[in-house]
């Protein structure tokens, strides 16, 4: 565990040094759309959101700026940190505005374009739709989006790089949506030891090969290759905090059955965006396994939880030195999602 804790923070270290020192212009081909191999096709189409170096560093600009929240305090980055591969590893719950606290972990950015809706209920079902929900939230940026174009009018700065791109004066929230859906959506995070593996480009111990072999049959019809989510939503089995009441999926079905169900997030950068669970409740991998290995679920768990039953300590110290394979070093260092603003 000291020498997991030495690496997380040399990473940590590079990034933010990274993150002072360049400041990186995006080019042509730094937004190209490259499909990794054996990726799905995308769900997300950039057909009707041309890729373009301008928009992407709009995005990226406005990800960065605390003006996207009401009294100025808070930005996107505030809780999706490039450390922990866009999720947060502050606190188990969200922070927003006057230091509210919200109701879930705060989930990682990362292969946005494959996801078919977003938050941990799916209550979002379109990539450019989805900041609308931290933006207008009361507990975290407590903004509207007439009140942040107003904001940004009055900014020479954001007129003129509005202006640059458009070739007129106009800013509206569809201009800004889709220049965060650029600037997230190419955050695609395919270039781990395991990618590298499977093309043939690297080498596994024999603890990592047994732990994707033990992966493949307990926990892969859940977080399924390459992008290790299904993008179902399920109840695994953790009994709810009462403090929260979060009832998962059923809040936005109203469907009885879907209560406690919450989307499968993807185990990619998993050793990075500690805590875990929707509610991050446990702040270690060896948490999760053992309660996925212990009895102790609730009583409408789903079925393939039941499936897995008890690992051995073998079998989940394999697991784990498995999990941190999928840390995709090259995603987390990239100098396209750094802070602009950092010099």
């Amino acid at each position: 565990m000291k020498n997991k804790t030495i690496i997380f923070l040399f990473i940590s270290l590079s990034i933010l040094l990274l993150g002072f020192i360049n400041e990186y212009s995006i080019s042509k081909k730094d937004v190209e759309l490259k499909i990794p191999k054996g990726f799905p096709k995308p769900n997300y189409d950039f057909a009707e959101n041309p890729l373009s170096p301008d928009k992407f560093e709009l995005g990226r600009k406005l990800f960065y700026d605390p003006i996207l929240s009401k009294d100025s305090s808070t930005s996107c980055e505030s809780c999706h940190q490039r450390v922990a591969a866009f999720a947060h590893i502050d606190h188990a719950l969200s922070h927003g505005i006057d230091g509210k606290i919200g109701t879930r972990n705060v989930p990682a950015l990362q292969n946005m374009i494959w996801r078919d809706t977003y938050m941990w209920d799916g209550g979002v079902n379109n990539l450019e739709v989805q900041p609308l929900n931290p933006i207008t939230s009361p507990i975290e940026m407590n903004e509207t989006l007439p009140n942040i174009i107003l904001k940004l009018k009055a900014s020479k700065g954001y007129s003129a790089l509005f202006k640059k791109i458009y070739k007129d004066t106009v800013i509206n929230s569809e201009r800004i949506l889709k220049s965060l859906a650029q600037f997230t959506g190419l955050m695609i995070s395919a270039n781990s030891r395991y990618d590298k593996y499977n093309a043939g480009k690297d080498t596994f111990s024999i603890q990592e090969k047994n732990g994707l072999e033990t992966f493949r049959v307990k926990c892969a019809s859940c977080h399924k290759e390459p992008l290790f989510t299904d993008n179902s939503y399920r109840n695994n089995g953790i009994l709810p905090d009462t403090s929260l009441n979060d009832i998962g999926r059923g809040k936005i079905t109203n469907q009885e059955t879907d209560n406690y169900k919450f989307k499968v997030p993807s185990l990619r950068n998993i050793e990075m965006t500690f805590p875990y669970m929707h509610d991050g409740r446990y702040k270690k991998l060896k948490d999760v396994l053992n309660h996925y290995s212990s009895k102790n679920h609730n009583s409408t768990v789903d079925s393939e939880i039941k499936k897995i039953g008890e690992l051995s300590d073998i079998e989940r110290k394999d697991i784990i030195a498995f999990l941190l394979t999928l840390t995709d070093r090259e995603f987390l260092n990239d100098k396209r999602f750094g802070d602009p603003n950092r010099k």
